[in-house]
């Protein structure tokens, strides 16, 4: 008996400990940029805050802390890189959404995934470019966005890129002939060529299929992670992770 009263007074213990681990104050600060339409600032500019920004990510990442009860705020900046070194050198901030590559691996805690990324070649409808394979396109002139995952991909795999510092101006490049094919994730291309007015461009190739997810600064308490990772698994079980991406999607031009 004095063995089972122990063994439950340790049981207590360690989940007393485990609550205790996240202080009611604790607060995350989270940032993102203009990704379309994973997240974005409703009204279009390059900073954001609060209920102003927006997205596929964004909803998942506010549904996931509200059911881990834990504090988060949710800002939107420019550049990629000044958000990405902020979360992996400040303690308490994180950032998304972000692909989880092998080089980004040991730099962060990760939740995820949030939602899936394609990475597809754009090219003009008026153009004669048929692409069976990664390969294919190496003869040709390929914009990206500059530090994002899927361009340093390309760079790593000896391609030239002209690299912008924002995805947008991509869509102009490729419709006025300064560009023959554009890097980008098959969703957001397409919203932004729409929101930059730029019609009469195709899909040409898949070349590859990740995910996105959310990165946290490494001093991160395990315990927020695996809190946070239990939320997004029981968002995604319960069928609301798929019914926020379609009805984002059903509202993609």
């Amino acid at each position: 008996m004095k063995r089972l009263v122990w063994a439950l007074l340790g049981l207590v213990c360690v989940v007393t400990t485990a609550h205790a681990e996240i202080p009611p104050n604790y607060i995350l600060s989270l940032q993102t940029e203009n990704f379309p339409p994973y997240n974005f600032a409703i009204n279009g500019s390059n900073y954001a805050k609060g209920n102003d920004v927006d997205g596929i990510s964004v909803r998942i990442v506010r549904e996931m802390f509200k059911r881990a009860n834990i504090r988060q705020k949710v800002t939107l900046r420019f550049p990629w890189e000044r958000i990405y070194k902020k979360a992996m050198e400040k303690e308490g901030f994180g950032v998304f959404s972000m692909v989880r590559s092998d080089e980004r691996e040991p730099l962060f805690k990760w939740v995820g995934p949030l939602a899936p990324d394609e990475w597809v070649f754009f090219a003009r409808d008026g153009s004669n470019i048929r692409l069976n394979s990664l390969e294919d396109a190496r003869k040709y002139k390929i914009g990206g966005y500059k530090g994002d995952a899927l361009t340093d991909y390309l760079l790593e795999q000896g391609f030239r890129v002209q690299q912008s510092v924002a995805d947008h101006l991509n869509a102009s490049k490729l419709a006025s002939g300064k560009i023959d094919l554009w890097a980008a994730n098959n969703y957001s291309g397409l919203f932004l060529a729409n929101r930059e007015k730029v019609t009469g461009i195709k899909q040409v190739l898949t070349f590859d299929k990740v995910d996105l997810y959310l990165g946290l600064n490494r001093e991160t308490p395990d315990e927020v992670v695996q809190t946070l990772q239990s939320a997004l698994d029981s968002i995604r079980n319960d069928g609301s992770l798929d019914n926020i991406i379609n009805s984002y999607l059903r509202q993609s031009p």
